[in-house]
């Protein structure tokens, strides 16, 4: 059975068609003009979505979303990066168009179904993703079923406080926060190792030269990335003692870093979790890298055109 995956984040729009079994079968990227908020990535949409239909006949969408959404109405509550979605009935204006019906979720839920079903966290149970990127996100997938609060609850560990000052972990871990701590530590330390790859290069996305940095030993690389994931650490203690998942998968754009974010983040979590719980939840990088949200969402289309013949998808009917 072949069906559409569309992933819609704050600085990217991607399309996909696949199959049922989180395979694959074409991808596209397109740049989004953040000026032209929602609206402007409606219109990328539905520009694309004739071809791809066309090409795959697809049986249904899956849509990861990046911001809180009730997964049951398929509405978005809100974007924290875009304007022109908070309230915006994002399931049903595609189906309008397109005749076939449509399922949404929070990207982070989409990505730990991806993860826990074709990736990592396969065979674990429960299994918690968090991605580190634009923002801080997370899922819980709990009995191979994604865990859902009172709508629009999601499990948003970015949002967690690491203070009573308000200080969240957004603040700390996003890509954002990371790049801006390097600009401050480089200025202050221009003979470092990072310092001379951040100024040979056009400015933002200073995290993305961190790994060159740590591979040529660089200690202001080193002690910045320590610190962050020590943030994180902490963080993840509250997932911990709250859900206890079996395993904690890292995605997103800072998880690209591979052994080196995750051995010291191996290291920092057991610091922070009481005793009875050590040594803690196994932490993995994500197996499907860049790919866990649109595996997730050809997972959660594919789900919900199984379970169509006794319930009625988000007010909409299948071919």
């Amino acid at each position: 059975m072949n069906l559409l995956a569309i992933e819609i984040g704050g600085s990217k729009l991607q399309l996909f068609a696949g199959t049922s079994d989180g395979a694959i079968l074409e991808r596209r990227r397109v740049v989004i003009d953040r000026a032209a908020g929602g609206a402007g990535i409606r219109k990328q949409i539905e520009s694309a979505l004739p071809e791809l239909i066309a090409k795959w006949e697809p049986r249904a969408i899956g849509v990861g979303f990046g911001g809180p959404v009730d997964a049951q109405t398929g509405v978005i509550a809100r974007s924290y990066h875009l304007e022109g979605w908070s309230g915006f009935p994002l399931a049903a204006w595609l189906t309008e168009r397109t005749g076939l019906p449509a399922f949404i979720e929070n990207d982070a839920n989409t990505a730990a179904l991806g993860e826990s079903r074709h990736g990592a966290g396969r065979g674990e149970n429960p299994v918690f993703y968090v991605t580190l990127g634009s923002g801080v996100g997370g899922g819980l997938v709990v009995n191979d079923r994604i865990y859902h609060g009172a709508p629009p609850g999601e499990v948003e560990i970015g949002h967690v406080r690491l203070d009573r000052d308000g200080t969240i972990v957004e603040a700390r871990c996003a890509g954002w926060s990371v790049d801006r701590r390097i600009r401050e530590e480089v200025a202050v330390n221009p003979d470092s190792r990072l310092a001379r790859i951040v100024r040979d290069d056009a400015p933002g996305g200073e995290a993305r030269h961190l790994g060159a940095a740590l591979a040529q030993g660089d200690e202001l690389a080193d002690r910045i990335l320590t610190e962050t994931v020590d943030w994180l650490a902490f963080g993840l203690s509250h997932v911990v003692h709250l859900l206890h998942p079996e395993i904690i998968v890292v995605g997103g754009g800072l998880s690209l870093l591979g052994e080196p974010l995750i051995s010291r983040l191996v290291a920092a979590l057991p610091r922070f979790l009481m005793e009875t719980f050590l040594p803690g939840p196994r932490v993995v990088v994500a197996g499907l890298a860049e790919d866990a949200v649109p595996v997730g969402a050809l997972s959660l289309a594919a789900e919900k055109v199984a379970a169509s013949h006794s319930t009625v998808p988000q007010g909409t009917a299948l071919r």
